[in-house]
This record gives structure tokens, sequence and C-alpha cells, in this order.
């Protein structure tokens, strides 16, 4: 049965981890938790004059599509800047090809669409700031502290005999 979700229906609310710059507003309810979409991530957001979306990023697992309902902003890419309308929609591919983040340069809100997919797990970077976000635990981590893979197993044969010798 198709979810029609009407403008009179929608509340927008600050997230309440929003810091200066950062007051992006979603609109209340969540719309893909509202339907328990199984493979869409999507909500209505608001953004202010003077505010930006979120720190410039992409996402590793995740394709992004914006449709922008009303007003006017900047959108910041890996090519420069462009200035997005009404009307105006834009397709974020995975991978840093894909980074993206939008600004309210006007004196009016911008309302847009968010929509992203769910594939596995996403992990999204922040190129500014060096930051990985584990997607679905909100766990960031910062980018120099990442290691080989086999940091620390060096000696896993005098490791596994500790462990047998002591579990006799």
């Amino acid at each position: 049965m198709p979810t029609i979700f009407t403008s009179k229906d929608l509340k927008f609310k600050e997230d309440k981890l929003s810091i200066e710059n950062f007051k992006i507003q979603t609109a209340s309810p969540r719309l893909s938790e509202f339907v328990k979409s199984e493979h869409l991530i999507f909500d209505i957001r608001l953004l202010n004059p003077d505010q930006f979306s979120f720190p410039f990023h992409f996402h590793r697992q995740a394709e992004e599509l914006m449709f922008i309902i009303s007003g006017s902003l900047t959108m910041r890419t890996p090519k420069g800047f462009q200035i997005l309308n009404q009307g105006d929609t834009i397709f974020f591919e995975m991978g840093d090809s894909g980074s993206h983040q939008l600004y309210n340069h006007t004196q009016i809100p911008c309302t847009y669409l968010d929509i992203k997919t769910i594939k596995d797990n996403d992990i999204c970077e922040y190129p500014d700031s060096g930051k990985v976000n584990i997607s679905a635990h909100r766990e960031v981590f910062e980018n120099k502290s990442q290691v080989d893979y086999f940091k620390g197993e060096e000696n896993i044969k005098q490791r596994w005999n500790e462990l047998i010798n002591k579990n006799k």
C-alpha cells in the first residue's frame, strides 16, 4: 500500500547533535524509517540561510540522489562549486568522486529530497577533516589511525602456544 507524505504532515526538526553552521533540519517523521524501507534511506531536508548540510563527504557503499524542492543552494564537489535551484536533480556516485557538501547562500530556506541507497554497511569519509564514519553505528575515526591489516599479528604461533598452555 503506498504511503503519501503531505507537506502539512511534516514538521522539521534540527538534529540534537548539530553544531554552529551545521543546523540542517530533517522532516519528522523520518520518512524511510516511518515506512520501514528496506532498500532506500530518504528524507526531506530543510537548509536555512547561511547553513551547511554536512561536512564535505562521500559514501563508499551508497549512491545518493537529491532533488531541490524549493529555494537555491551552493553545492561543493571535487570539481568546484555550483549553484543549484528549484527543480534540479543531482546524483552522487560512490567513492571520492562523489564527494559533496551543500551550503545555503541565499536569504530563504532551501528544501530538498535526499535519497540514498542501502548496500551493506555504508562507510562515509570526510576528506577535509580526515575522518571515517561507520554509518550504521555512527562510529567516527580519524584516518591517521589507519594501520596495516596484519599489525599486531606478527607472533601468532607464540600467542597460540601461550593460549593453549594457559587453558590446559
